[in-house]
């Protein structure tokens, strides 16, 4: 665990600017210990903060942690009120305004970082001072520049300064899982006896892996005697740290320090929303032990971080990410369709995520596109889902995925795939450009038989209809034409409607869809010259087959 941006580290003295007070009223702690109730403690403003390029703040900072409050956190580290102005500020006004959580700030070991921190979170009606120190030989010899000794006298010097304004102080022993055990182990117990309530153990760098992180972990409950709750806060180098805070809860650790979307120093903190979730998902596992967090805020808290950071959460990200409830495989479309829990192990709303998604693409499968279009109102069957389906996956293979509009667009142009078409369309070749006349090479089925034809335009639409226009025999004019975008984006479906009249007067239009706009003005084409032909073969009324309403 890094500890924010610091002045340099260095030997301290105590620094009497500031006559502590402790007020008479603090919490005392010991009956936390009396519980298996699992604290979490939110450090999103403190470490996650630091990750690179973030920078809140102090109505940003605010803004999330009203947030926390209404997530319902334990502990909302605020900042490191010593690290500048600015960062002092934002922990005041969030001291000052923010009422639910306990409001801490972190301090190193030196008396004028514990006094400047107390003056940050002094309004609180419940606070704390966290304050750390290195243990680990590669952090004393190198950062420090201590001896062990020097060590453990600081941290006996600052817990007991930090409990001359508060019961509430929790202490960590930075790179923890880099430390000699034993030493490590009697700086934790000089904690204690000076006062510290929580001893957080640091995987600082993600070093841990989870059976070794739980064995340190119950060695230090058997080792370090006290009344005291103990904490863990893992980072994520090797992508364990929820794993690691997981294993350090099921061998005793009773607050996990953690940052909403995991966001942290490097690759990052455990993610809160994915703790939290583990716990209540698997009672099983963890037995009798609970969190006090609305999971229905997860989602909302995990996107208005992303906001204010800049920091955008990936796609697949456990429980609040865009796809953690979202099925494009047509097996497991079939099955959520059928029972959610076939395929989810959480209920999306459960942490604020709306229903599970059936997102229709190439893998979707039929069950899953019927009842997509079945919620946007059109029932089709038979042999109309069966065409409307074909090209469904044939439009999924060109574009990743369909929205609402596309599929209510697609819907409409094959709502008539129950009738026997005298034309269809196969394939269209079509070559353009200012350099060259533009052509045409279509193939297409009249009366089921296949049929080539090959023409020149003005432009690359011209050429495609006018090959129709050779392969069927028809005959007229287009009297209108339009394209529109059914969506934004590059890979936006063309939704393509035209008039058109024949010499015999039979007045039609005709609409198609596709990624391509040429192919969907030869599919618009083709559309209107089928509606001719069910024309002349039933007799109509050609002035009332096409009256508003009509899909054909």
């Amino acid at each position: 665990m890094v500890f924010g941006n610091r002045p340099p580290e260095g030997i301290r003295s105590r620094n009497e600017t500031v006559t502590p007070t402790r007020p008479e009223t603090e919490p005392a702690m010991s009956e936390q210990t009396k519980t298996d109730r699992v604290i979490i403690f939110d450090t999103t403003l403190r470490d996650g903060e630091q990750s690179p390029g973030i920078s809140l703040d102090a109505g940003e900072k605010l803004e999330i942690a009203e947030q926390l409050a209404r997530l319902g956190v334990d502990y909302i580290e605020a900042g490191f009120p010593i690290a500048s102005q600015g960062d002092f500020e934002a922990v005041h006004a969030i001291a000052s305004s923010i009422e639910g959580p306990t409001i801490c700030g972190l301090s190193r070991t030196a008396h004028k970082d514990i006094d400047r921190c107390w003056e940050a979170i002094e309004p609180a009606a419940q606070r704390r001072i966290h304050t750390f120190i290195a243990t680990s030989p590669t952090h004393m010899e190198h950062k420090l520049k201590m001896s062990p000794a020097q060590v453990l006298a600081e941290a006996t010097s600052a817990v007991t300064r930090a409990r001359e304004y508060t019961d509430d102080v929790e202490f960590s022993p930075e790179d923890a899982s880099r430390s000699d055990f034993d030493f490590m182990c009697d700086v934790l117990q000089a904690a204690v006896d000076a006062g510290a309530g929580t001893l957080n153990i640091p995987d600082t760098v993600g070093f841990a892996t989870p059976v070794e992180w739980a064995a340190r972990i119950r060695a230090i409950r058997e080792r370090v005697s006290g009344n005291y709750v103990l904490s863990t806060h893992c980072h994520n180098d090797l992508g364990l740290a929820v794993a690691n805070s997981l294993a350090a809860v099921e061998a005793g650790a009773r607050q996990v320090e953690c940052t909403i979307n995991g966001i942290g120093e490097r690759a990052g903190n455990a993610a809160m929303e994915e703790i939290v979730m583990a716990i209540r998902t698997r009672p099983d596992t963890y037995a009798d032990i609970e969190v006090d967090i609305r999971t229905e805020e997860l989602a909302k808290s995990s996107r208005i971080v992303s906001r204010l950071t800049g920091y955008p959460v990936q796609y697949n990200k456990a429980v609040v990410g865009r796809n953690a409830f979202a099925h494009e495989a047509g097996i497991h479309q079939h099955g959520v369709l059928n029972e959610r829990t076939t395929y989810e192990i959480m209920d999306p709303a459960a942490v604020g995520q709306g229903e599970s998604q059936l997102v229709l693409g190439k893998h979707s499968g039929r069950a899953a596109f019927r009842d997509a279009l079945q919620k946007l109102g059109h029932d089709i069957q038979g042999d109309a889902l069966n065409a409307a389906f074909t090209r469904f996956k044939e439009l999924a293979d060109r574009k990743v995925q369909l929205s609402d509009a596309d599929l209510e667009a697609l819907a409409i142009e094959e709502l008539g795939g129950s009738i026997d078409h005298a034309y269809e369309f196969v394939s269209l070749d079509v070559r353009g450009g200012n350099l060259s006349t533009p052509s045409a090479d279509l193939v297409m089925r009249v009366d089921g038989e296949e049929v080539s034809a090959s023409c020149e335009g003005d432009g690359m639409v011209d050429a495609s209809c006018t090959a129709i226009k050779q392969a069927t025999g028809a005959e007229g004019r287009m009297t209108d034409y339009n394209v529109t975008s059914v969506t934004g984006g590059v890979d936006a479906l063309a939704d393509v409607a035209l008039t058109f009249e024949s010499n015999d007067g039979v007045k039609v239009s005709g609409r198609g869809l596709s990624t391509d706009v040429v192919e969907a003005s030869a599919r618009a084409f083709i559309g209107a010259l089928n509606k001719i032909a069910r024309i002349r073969e039933s007799g109509e009324d050609p002035n009332a087959v096409d009256r508003p309403g009509h899909i054909g």
